[in-house]
């Protein structure tokens, strides 16, 4: 067998391997952003009786919850401001800001002394932490949105947008086992009294390691060749053109971020409040989700790229609808571990489908020259009118209704609206790319 002359350009590989470093750089500040995040849904009773006393474990949950909301409502505005931000200076420059902003608000939150010490400036820093959190939230998964698809080869986009979405599924695998640890080595009470404090220093402590990483990113190529960065005006104009299209990828993302908090944040206040299952079991179910999610994100982004978006984006909404409650309504019924696990993996893969075709699909449908601001503003509005507040709702709906499974009800009508929004998106010829390898 001749030998392989030695002049024979060996390319493919290490264009492979840095487009795959590219997106590992990406992709870890915005685990640092969703796993502060995660944490304060996670350990809600403890915030809550922490900062939030109340004669009422209720009402105190309650006001838990309205704070954790409250970050989502920063959103829309830090998508404007840093959205514009990013699309006039840099994709590169916006995601360090926005890692920095995250940081200051977890370490707020992990260092503020409780009520009971300083009394109501406790639950004011920790809304402040949270404000700043929500402020940065509002661009970073825009902001990584929209490198990824700028990066991606060729027909490949779903694929390479999902990891985005995938990354906070690490961040959940990560804050679960972390908190299934605690609940393991300290008692209950330790936990309750200082114990959920240390996950969030763990978050603090990896940031300085996040800077270092994102600090070698490159500016896409895309941005690089462009010609025209639009000013503040030009985009706040673009933004008020486009309003249409701003509330359709609103309620294409509903579905998203109502299923996605429904089986995450809420999951550990749900099966430990509601079904009364132990906090390590919760945790335990919240973990498998993760890693369910994390499998089928990228799954479901490639097919995508195959298939198109639009089908997937239409039969995950409609199966949503169809089996949303009747799920949850089964395993309240009897609840168990093992209900739990099959019921959360279900709205797992349903999550997962829709959302590996909705991100990268709402990529598409923006002005390329505002494609950051336009698609952080859209999910910034569904996070704060629809998946912000889904803790906050599924406990109220409960509270109201005496029915255990009213979540499903929410998690119903955001179906509804991902459906409708889709039906309408792909009804404006070139605004959406519908078939696949777009």
């Amino acid at each position: 067998m001749s030998a392989i002359p030695s002049s024979l350009p060996h390319q493919p590989a290490p264009v492979v391997q840095s487009r795959a470093g590219t997106v590992f750089r990406v992709v870890s500040g915005n685990f640092m952003e969703m796993f502060d995040f995660f944490l304060f849904g996670f350990y809600a009773n403890a915030i809550a009786a922490a900062f939030f006393p109340a004669g009422d474990e209720m009402a105190s949950l309650m006001m838990t919850f309205m704070t954790f909301g409250a970050g989502f409502l920063m959103r829309p505005l830090g998508a404007i401001i840093l959205g514009a931000y990013v699309d006039r200076v840099g994709r590169r420059k916006g995601l360090i800001v926005t890692l920095a902003l995250m940081a200051a608000g977890t370490l707020l939150i992990a260092c503020v002394p409780g009520y009971a010490t300083i009394g109501y400036a406790a639950p004011l820093l920790v809304l402040t932490g949270r404000l700043l959190q929500g402020f940065s939230a509002g661009v970073e998964l825009g902001g990584v949105s929209v490198y990824l698809a700028e990066m991606a080869p060729p027909g490949r986009k779903g694929f390479y947008v999902s990891w985005q979405s995938a990354s906070q599924q690490v961040a959940i695998v990560v804050a679960a086992a972390l908190g299934f640890g605690l609940n393991q080595l300290l008692a209950p009470t330790q936990v309750a009294e200082w114990g959920w404090r240390l996950p969030f220093f763990v978050g603090c402590m990896i940031v300085p390691v996040l800077f270092m990483i994102r600090r070698s990113l490159q500016e896409t190529e895309e941005f690089k060749n462009r010609k025209h960065r639009p000013e503040l005006r030009e985009i706040f104009r673009s933004m008020l053109a486009n309003w249409g299209l701003i509330i359709a990828g609103m309620m294409l993302v509903s579905m998203t971020t109502v299923s996605f908090y429904l089986i995450t944040v809420y999951t550990p206040t749900f099966g430990k409040t509601v079904l009364h299952l132990t906090t390590s079991a919760a945790l335990l179910v919240t973990l498998c989700v993760g890693v369910s999610n994390f499998i089928w994100l990228p799954v479901m982004g490639a097919l995508s790229d195959r298939v198109g978006r639009r089908p997937l984006l239409i039969g995950c909404t409609v199966l949503a609808i169809l089996t949303a409650w009747p799920a949850l309504h089964w395993l309240v019924q009897a609840p168990s571990f093992t209900r739990m696990l099959e019921v959360e993996l279900w709205l797992s893969f349903l999550y997962a489908s829709y959302n590996g075709a909705m991100v990268v699909a709402l990529t598409e449908v923006m002005p390329v020259e505002v494609r950051t601001v336009g698609f952080s503003l859209a999910y910034s509005l569904a996070t704060a009118i629809f998946g912000g507040f889904t803790p906050a709702v599924a406990t109220g709906l409960i509270e109201a209704t005496g029915d255990k499974s009213a979540p499903g009800w929410w998690l119903t009508f955001a179906a509804v609206c991902g459906l409708l929004a889709t039906l309408m998106l792909y009804r404006r010829k070139g605004n959406l790319h519908a078939q696949p390898n777009s």
